[in-house]
């Protein structure tokens, strides 16, 4: 073998090389941008969804809807996110947020939606709502502020403070990934019980420091059609909590 044959196989040799490194780089390059656009999906879909059993209406006709003239069957209901989530003072908030007719109703840097769950079967019923925060980045969780109102009366929840109290005028969730566990017995034919959930950053709170900045998160409202195992301590604690602060 001449010189002239060794370096035409060297010459092939690398650029098959070349080939399979150009190869291996589109397909690197390839699942980063599924998963960049997969996270895109994730966290671009809304801080809040509200998710129904399909036991509650195949079973007991329960249904959920954002709008009275589009009463359908959906086991899911989404609210868009608003523009901005920088920190603000509860006392920003409008005294007429729960005034809203139904759907999304943002306001600067709070998330503000209400929707309906009415019962069109032809039998009392129950159902169990469980809200939970997930997804979860930079603690941003330690700041922020939920705020459920059901037929006019709120509850406000936020995480147990770093000193291991409850935050001012707030009820702790359960735990790190439940906010509230509610059992909503006796739910005649007919019935239709409003919700409005509004979501924000409290800047008066000893955690809402530059350390939670950029942060994500995401709220699940689930209306179930019956309890887990730890539902009904879920739900004990949070009615002594309420009376606590009634007695306060």
């Amino acid at each position: 073998m001449n010189k002239k044959q060794i370096n035409i196989k060297h010459f092939m040799l690398e650029k098959k090389l070349g080939k399979i490194l150009f190869v291996f780089l589109l397909l690197i390059i390839l699942i980063l941008l599924i998963l960049y656009y997969t996270i895109g999906i994730i966290y671009n879909n809304g801080n809040f969804s509200v998710t129904l059993d399909k036991n509650l209406y195949f079973d007991k006709g329960l249904i959920i809807y954002d709008d009275k003239d589009y009463k359908v069957y959906r086991t899911e209901l989404l609210a868009p996110s608003p523009e901005s989530f920088d920190n603000i003072s509860h006392k920003w908030l409008p005294k007429d947020i729960n005034d809203s007719e139904g759907g999304s109703h943002n306001g600067d840097n709070y998330l503000a939606y209400t929707f309906y769950v009415e019962n069109t079967g032809s039998d009392v019923s129950d159902y169990w709502t469980e809200v939970v925060i997930g997804d979860v980045i930079r603690n941003v969780d330690s700041a922020v502020r939920i705020r459920i109102y059901k037929n006019g009366e709120y509850v406000t929840y936020a995480k147990i403070g770093g000193n291991g109290q409850a935050e001012p005028d707030t009820v702790p969730f359960l735990d790190d990934g439940t906010v509230a566990i509610r059992h909503n017995p006796n739910f005649k034919p007919g019935d239709i019980d409003k919700y409005t959930l509004v979501l924000w950053v409290e800047g008066s709170d000893p955690d809402c420091t530059d350390n939670i900045l950029g942060g994500e998160f995401k709220v699940e409202m689930k209306f179930n059609s019956e309890h887990i195992d730890n539902q009904s301590e879920g739900e004990e604690k949070w009615k002594r909590e309420i009376q606590n602060m009634k007695n306060d």
